[in-house]
C-alpha cells in the first residue's frame, strides 16, 4: 500500500505531531503531493472508533476552500488511519502562541482567518444536508495553509444533526474554554453550540490568546461596554489604524454576540458568514 510504504509503516522520521488518539505523518505522494495521515493508537481505534467513523461520515463529500480535505482512509485489524491534505503552517493556535510568528500574522490575515471559519462553519450548518455540528472549533482545530487561509479540522466528534431526532449527546465532550454553556445541563447538540466556540475563537484570535475570563464580561453589553479596546487586541502588533481599528471593533461586537447565554439570541452562521463578507476589511489604496 502507498501510504504504508511511503511512511515506512509509520517510521518516526515522518511523524509532525502526537495527541491523545494518534500521531500524525506527512509524506509527498506522486498521485496527491504532501498530504497528512492521521494515524490512531491501536487502542484508541479499538475502543473509540465512532471517533473514526464520525470523522470520516463528516467529510466524506465535503468540498470548501475553508475545511481540510479528506481524501481517503483505511480500517483494519492492522490499522485505522485518514488521508488529509497537508496544511503548511500547522495549527493556528501554535502560531498565536510563537513570539515570532505571531507576528507575522497581521491585522488583515487575522480577520480573513476570522472569515475562513465562519463560511467553513455557515457551510456546515446551511449548506450540508443533514446539517452537522462541528462539537470542537478551537485554535488548535484550525490549520493555516501557506497563504494563511484557514481550514477548519478534526471531525472526531461532529454531529450530523437528523431532523427527526433529538440530537442529545450522552457526554460532555470539545475543548475546555470553548463549550457553550448550555451543553453542561442541556446536552443537546444545535448549531448554536458552534457559534458560541466561533465567538470565543474569534476573540481569541484579535487577542491573541484565550480570553478566560473576559469571555463573560463580553458576553454581557451592559459589562462589555465598559471594556478598552485595548484589552481586546494583541499587544505584539502595532495598534491599529482607524480603518482597521473599525473593522476590529466590528469583529469583536459580532463575536460577543456569539456569547450570550441563551442559544436563541445568538445570531445564526449564515449572517454572522454575510455581515463578514460583506465588510470591507481591505487597505485604502488612496488618501482622500
Amino acid at each position: 500500500m502507498d501510504i504504508l510504504n511511503a511512511t515506512e509503516e509509520f517510521d518516526a522520521t515522518f511523524c509532525i505531531g502526537q495527541g491523545g488518539q494518534g500521531s500524525v505523518y506527512t509524506v509527498n505522494l506522486p498521485s496527491l503531493g504532501s498530504i497528512a495521515v492521521k494515524r490512531f493508537h491501536s487502542l484508541f481505534a479499538n475502543t473509540h472508533c465512532k471517533s473514526f467513523t464520525n470523522e470520516v461520515n463528516a467529510l466524506i463529500g465535503i468540498k470548501h476552500r475553508n475545511i481540510v480535505k479528506l481524501f481517503g482512509f483505511c480500517s483494519n485489524a492492522q490499522h485505522s488511519f485518514l488521508v488529509y491534505e497537508y496544511v503548511e503552517r500547522g495549527s493556528l493556535f501554535s502560531i498565536l502562541s510563537n513570539e515570532i510568528e505571531s507576528k507575522n500574522l497581521d491585522w488583515l490575515k487575522r480577520v480573513n482567518i476570522i472569515k475562513g471559519v465562519s463560511f467553513a462553519l455557515s457551510y456546515l450548518h446551511q449548506d450540508c444536508s443533514p446539517p452537522i455540528v462541528h462539537r470542537d472549533i478551537s485554535s488548535s482545530n484550525v490549520l493555516l495553509d501557506s497563504e494563511y487561509e484557514a481550514r477548519v479540522s478534526d471531525f472526531g466528534i461532529a454531529k450530523l444533526l437528523k431532523p427527526d431526532s433529538s440530537n442529545y449527546c450522552t457526554t460532555l465532550a470539545g475543548t475546555y474554554g470553548y463549550v457553550a454553556p448550555e451543553l453542561a445541563y442541556t446536552m443537546k447538540v444545535t448549531e448554536m453550540c458552534d457559534v458560541y466556540s466561533f465567538g470565543v475563537l474569534a476573540l481569541e484570535i484579535i487577542k491573541g490568546s484565550h480570553l478566560g475570563e473576559y469571555i463573560t464580561l463580553l458576553a454581557n453589553s451592559s459589562t462589555r461596554d465598559h471594556m478598552q479596546l485595548s484589552d481586546l487586541l494583541d499587544g505584539r502588533l502595532p495598534y491599529p489604524d482607524d480603518r482597521v481599528k473599525e473593522v476590529l471593533v466590528f469583529i469583536i461586537n459580532l463575536a460577543s454576540s456569539c456569547l450570550v447565554e441563551t442559544p436563541k439570541s445568538r445570531p445564526t452562521m449564515h449572517f454572522i458568514a454575510h455581515k463578514l463578507s460583506s465588510m470591507d476589511s481591505r487597505p485604502c489604496t488612496h488618501h482622500r
